[in-house]
């Protein structure tokens, strides 16, 4: 299937690793110019570099989305380069810690504050930078890269800020849709990336497990027997970006392997 995504414009935040970066990979393989956003300049080079070798047009822009004038730049650098806005994949955030304490008595309200902060007045910052561009071009996707915190118990502040992003989502997705604007979520569970060897390892450490064997639990707990990859979390998230994906909007995709013993209707 075409996905159509030849030409278009894509920002994508978090993009110098994890599931950012295998969005910006997978629109780019699908003839996208990629706007690569991180805070790291030297590892959104290396990453960028590895898009361009591969025949990508890519480019790198720090920035960090807590800072509105600095999403402000990086959208005005994009519409000087190309000329237009086509796609926003939000995924710049802080990765849920499973070895940190979700008990009640260790919760500060500095921590939910950064998250909020991060990954959702920080989606919000680039959705209100780029829709003025999508607007008057008459077409845009958004996807907002949540999580399966939204839809568990386990961690407070983790289920709060990836419900925030949820409603943002489905807000958004009713404001823009008659602009020919769809806005998605993505909720990835468990997700296989360059991080996770480490966080096993201090999972294991965490539980008296060896890494293996907190793996296999985890494999388990997803209805298909294993964590998904990063590269199959951008499958879902470059088809919502594209033309094809007309009839899904306001909604949040779970993109985690299936969650076992859960229904959602």
């Amino acid at each position: 299937m075409d996905l159509l995504l030849v030409g278009k414009t894509a920002i994508v935040t978090g993009a110098s690793k994890g599931i950012g970066l295998s969005v910006a990979t997978a629109l780019a393989h699908e003839g996208a110019k990629v706007v690569m956003v991180a805070r790291s300049a030297d590892e959104l080079q290396i990453a960028s570099a590895q898009i361009r070798s591969a025949g990508g047009q890519a480019l790198a822009l720090s920035a960090d989305t807590t800072n509105e004038a600095a999403i402000t730049e990086l959208v005005a650098t994009t519409m000087h380069q190309f000329g237009t806005v086509d796609i926003l994949v939000n995924a710049a955030a802080q990765a849920a810690d499973a070895t940190k304490s979700a008990a009640i008595n260790d919760l500060r309200d500095t921590d939910l504050l950064h998250e909020i902060d991060t990954k959702v007045l920080g989606y919000l910052r680039c959705a209100k930078a780029v829709v003025p561009h999508m607007t008057a071009a008459g077409w845009g996707r958004i996807v907002n890269v949540a999580g399966l915190g939204a839809r568990s118990t386990g961690s407070a502040f983790n289920s709060i800020r990836n419900i925030s992003v949820a409603a943002l989502t489905k807000n958004l997705a009713d404001e823009l849709g008659e602009s020919g604007i769809n806005v998605t979520a993505v909720h990835p569970g468990m997700t296989m990336t360059e991080r996770t060897e480490n966080l096993l390892e201090r999972m294991a450490a965490a539980t008296g497990e060896d890494a293996l064997a907190v793996k296999k639990r985890l494999d388990n707990a997803t209805s298909i027997g294993r964590m998904v990859t990063s590269a199959e979390v951008a499958d879902v998230i470059t088809f919502l970006c594209s033309p094809r994906s007309i009839a899904v909007t306001g909604d949040s995709i779970p993109v985690g392997g299936g969650q076992r013993g859960v229904i959602h209707y």
